[in-house]
């Protein structure tokens, strides 16, 4: 097979390109019309297969593509269907209502915002995943952001601002241990050079959502409101603070480098076992039923927002991204199989000149990867492995590149729908990433930190020579 590869001509430059515009242009255009992305993803998988025969591949190759494709991404497909039981079994208990119900009581409108970035910041770090802080801390702070009248994608914003912070900085992430292993170097020394212009972003990050805050550009506070919301929950549920265990012992678990299915898996029986202590309709029977459908209510509670958050969760609200994901694979495969995704990344990588210059290409060629080969790790292996030679050959030292990658690779995959990060996001928080209401604008963590980090590495600050002394201080000495 593979001396059969081999006799393949390369793709050619406008073959690669004219399938990504079809793919981006209809994907585009469904966003903005019907916001609808599987269908078009389809038709990108579709154009890409079309030009791999007219190549010269065979459909069988093309289907190994596409299976190889999908398997890079099955751990994520795996996460997405237990963190769906794990939300469904959490309201059916009283969970995430007792999160909610206490949350209404301590936090302050004003400084809402500000809260929901620190914390989702140290359960992140704490956890080293994105993921499982916004399965947890992210569903309550939601549901508070109803119950105080609040702007629910600035609460989003807020959410995987603090929740992608502490991913792309914790020593516990996988991303974090990724880059540095395809860079060259260790993680220590990967963390201590991301320190500055993640610090730098995330400070800017603080300000703004504190100006939200106070200035009300997040929504005007109807604290009778929040009050309603609570006294509809405590009507429905036994709140207790021992229903707060369970997204401890999550944390905990990861905390002490538990894998995340089993993790996540121990808050799923910790909380059904409590729910059937406090909850008199708690039974094995709604929890399995939860599991898969979601929690359902007896009847309305007269409040929209308390039955839109309720009535949500299972293994069903997570086959939207779960079936995107399968589509999204599919294209990536066939993408860098054919050799599609290369042929325009040779391009790019002519581009760089200098050492900024080449944390721009390498940060770019990330964000491509997250939109064409839509799974955050493969955004930071594929470029990983493409620009490492490169930063040796301009002599900087491998923690440049490390940096580069985590600053686009990681982040920017909540910024593209189609990503298994971005359909998670919409299947676990409600939210599409753009359109109306979309929470792509006031993810500021997001889209800065790629932007800062380029900014900084013209100034000198995010390149350093072997030695890790910054370009900027040769350049004073």
């Amino acid at each position: 097979m593979s001396e059969e590869k081999k006799s393949f001509p390369k793709p050619k430059l406008w073959q690669a390109l004219l399938v990504l515009a079809i793919t981006i242009g209809v994907m585009a255009w469904m966003i903005m019309t019907v916001d609808e992305v599987h269908g078009p993803m389809f038709i990108g998988v579709c154009a890409a297969a079309i030009m791999a025969l007219c190549i010269g591949f065979k459909w069988e190759d093309l289907e190994k593509m596409m299976m190889d494709g999908i398997y890079k991404a099955l751990q994520s497909i795996m996460i997405l269907a237990i963190v769906g039981i794990l939300v469904g079994v959490w309201i059916d208990a009283g969970v995430v209502p007792s999160m909610i119900y206490y949350g209404l009581k301590i936090l302050s409108p004003k400084i809402f915002l500000v809260a929901v970035v620190l914390i989702c910041s140290i359960t992140s770090l704490a956890t080293g995943t994105s993921w499982g802080t916004m399965a947890s801390m992210g569903v309550a702070f939601l549901g508070i952001s109803y119950g105080m009248g609040l702007n629910p994608a600035i609460t989003v914003g807020a959410v995987l601002s603090g929740a992608y912070f502490g991913d792309k900085m914790s020593p516990l992430s996988d991303t974090t241990n990724l880059a540095p292993a395809m860079a060259g170097t260790d993680v220590m020394s990967h963390v201590k050079f991301m320190m500055l212009p993640t610090g730098i972003t995330y400070g800017i990050c603080l300000i703004v959502f504190l100006i939200f805050g106070f200035t009300g550009i997040s929504g005007t506070a109807d604290m009778s409101q929040a009050a309603a919301l609570g006294d509809a929950i405590a009507d429905i549920f036994n709140v207790n603070l021992l229903l707060l265990l369970p997204p401890i012992i999550v944390i905990a678990a990861i905390a002490m480098k538990v894998p995340a299915i089993p993790g996540i898996s121990l808050g799923i029986f910790s909380g059904g076992l409590l729910g059937m202590l406090f909850q008199p309709n708690c039974n094995l029977g709604s929890l399995m039923v939860a599991s898969y459908g979601g929690y359902s209510l007896e009847a309305s509670t007269g409040l929209e927002a308390v039955d839109n958050l309720l009535e949500r969760g299972g293994i069903d609200s997570m086959l939207f991204s779960i079936s995107l994901t399968i589509i999204a694979m599919m294209f990536g495969g066939i993408m860098e199989g054919t050799g599609m995704m290369g042929v325009i990344v040779d391009q790019i990588k002519k581009l760089a000149k200098s050492p900024a210059s080449l944390v721009t290409v390498t940060e770019a060629t990330c964000l491509f990867s997250n939109i064409t080969m839509p799974e955050q790790y493969i955004s930071i292996i594929i470029p990983g492995r493409m620009y490492a030679d490169e930063f040796a050959k301009m002599g900087l030292h491998p923690a440049c590149c490390s940096n580069a990658l985590e600053s686009a690779g990681t982040v920017t995959s909540a910024l593209v729908p189609w990503n298994t990060c971005g359909a998670y996001i919409t299947s676990t928080l409600g939210l599409t990433a753009w359109g109306a209401g979309g929470y792509g604008p006031y993810a500021l963590f997001n889209w800065l930190m790629p932007v800062i980090n380029i900014v900084m590495a013209y100034m000198g600050l995010t390149v350093a020579d072997m030695n890790n002394v910054r370009l900027a201080k040769k350049k004073k000495a």
